[in-house]
């Protein structure tokens, strides 16, 4: 056997590789290397997510002593800036600068108002919390704007960070590049849940101001390094003196045709539809189940492995040539079903079945968003990459912020009127109010295969690409 013909030996990078999740989403335009860093700014984002949402949620309410309603309202802040997607994403497009880069500088200044909310928000809180001397109001309108600064900062960076990778992938890529950063983005989050929950199990206010400020730095490292020569100069797109046509001008030819009107619909609908359950699932399986505090804690974990699956099956059927539009209508159909067994397992007592409707809830939730994802990433043309996602972004995650209050005021309302007995004697148990929420939330899954079907048919028609096939190396370890 010649010497050219010998198979040569695996290199370390190699093998490191096949290991790897959605490893074939490296081109050689946006190697593995440089495509996992440029990842890094999910899991900020995921990070800065949990810490909001979830451990200081619980740390204001119970270490802390802080109000439930004012809680409630310094968690939902964050959200009064995700309609402004749109708006950042097209100002990344069309940003001036002598320098030549567009995104990177959102990138850059997302990052230090994280830095910057971060920085401030302990302190507040203590003051908040009345544990110093100082008037309770300060700390109220200190910790409103560390919350606000962050929530910016969140947006920002995944607005512009989200364009940046699809400036980068070529088209084929994409889709695959997509389920990478859902993956990111999600192990952000598990990985920081857990260490949050390992730093404050000896809860005292020095390790809350140690912990949060600790999420500033690690904020500003992992986006700096995400940001480090990932886009190249390019002065012609970025000159001053270049003409833009404004906002407005860009947004009607966006939306031009309905196409893409209807498929922001569709990601609203399915984005409250599966995010109503997010503050419920935990309760029900206690309340209705009778599920220990291990138990529903392990949910979460059951709802990751979900969407971890459906991330790789979209990043598999995207990579066969199926049409993005048809596989977030099947993960619409797979929470219809998923929902169905929540909702089932309470008459008949099974735990199991609850076990396997959480999990097929993170399954469809998986399979949506990647597909709708994908779906906006096709709508960007001649660069206009930061529009199309900002507007995906903001109608996902406001209706995602809505459908989550709205699931636990329906929760509370129609619970509270089923404990009167004012539903009749046949729904007096505490399902009732859980209940209604699944059942609306498979009520707005149906609205989403309304309006994305027509996208999908007419997607149909046209003809099928392949692209490098997904293997077993490919699943998530």
């Amino acid at each position: 056997m010649s010497e050219s013909a010998r198979p040569q030996p695996m290199t370390w990078r190699q093998f490191l590789a096949t290991l790897l999740p959605f490893a074939d989403s490296a081109t050689t335009e946006l190697p593995l290397g440089q495509l996992l860093r440029l990842a890094l700014f999910q899991v900020s984002v995921g990070m800065a997510a949990v810490l909001l949402t979830g451990t200081l949620n619980r740390v204001m309410i119970v270490e802390l002593g802080i109000s439930g309603w004012i809680v409630a309202l310094m968690v939902s802040l964050p959200l009064v800036f995700a309609p402004l997607r749109a708006l950042i994403g097209f100002k990344s497009d069309t940003h001036r600068s002598v320098l030549g880069w567009r995104r990177g500088p959102y990138i850059w200044f997302g990052s230090m108002l994280q830095f910057g909310g971060f920085a401030i928000m302990p302190f507040a809180l203590l003051i908040l919390s009345g544990d110093t001397h100082g008037p309770i109001v300060v700390g109220e309108i200190a910790a409103a704007l560390a919350f606000l600064l962050v929530g910016i900062g969140m947006h920002t960076t995944q607005t512009a960070g989200l364009a940046l990778a699809t400036d980068l992938a070529p088209p084929e890529a994409r889709p695959r590049v997509v389920a990478l950063l859902y993956v990111m983005l999600l192990a952000g989050m598990m990985i920081s849940a857990l260490f949050f929950g390992l730093l404050l199990a000896d809860f005292s206010a020095l390790r809350l101001i140690q912990v949060i400020q600790g999420a500033a730095v690690v904020t500003m490292v992992l986006n700096c390094v995400a940001l480090w020569k990932q886009e190249a100069r390019n002065t012609a797109l970025t000159a001053p003196d270049r003409d833009h046509a404004p906002f407005a001008e860009h947004w009607r030819a966006l939306m031009a045709g309905g196409r893409t009107s209807r498929l922001l619909w569709a990601v609203g609908l399915g984005a409250a539809a599966f995010s109503m359950q997010d503050v419920l699932l935990e309760p029900y399986g206690a309340q209705v189940l009778g599920l220990s505090v291990g138990a529903t804690t392990a949910l979460t974990a059951l709802w990751a492995w979900g969407a971890l699956a459906g991330f790789a099956l979209s990043a598999h059927r995207l990579g066969e040539g199926d049409e993005c539009h048809r596989l977030a209508a099947y993960g619409a159909l797979f929470g219809v079903v998923a929902f169905s067994l929540v909702i089932f397992a309470a008459p008949l007592n099974a735990t199991a079945l609850f076990c396997v409707g959480v999990a097929g809830i993170g399954f469809g939730g998986g399979l949506f968003a990647v597909g709708t994802l994908t779906a906006a990433m096709a709508l960007a043309r001649d660069g206009s990459s930061g529009l199309a996602l900002g507007a995906w972004g903001a109608v996902q995650a406001t209706a995602a912020g809505i459908g989550i209050a709205l699931g636990g005021a329906l929760r509370d309302i129609v619970g509270g009127l089923a404990e009167s007995g004012a539903l009749g004697p046949a729904l007096t148990g505490p399902a009732t109010g859980y209940g209604f929420v699944y059942h609306l939330e498979i009520g707005l899954l149906f609205a989403a295969l309304i309006a994305i079907g027509p996208l999908a048919r007419h997607a149909s028609t046209h003809p099928k690409t392949t692209t490098t096939k997904f293997g077993m190396a490919e699943f998530p370890t």
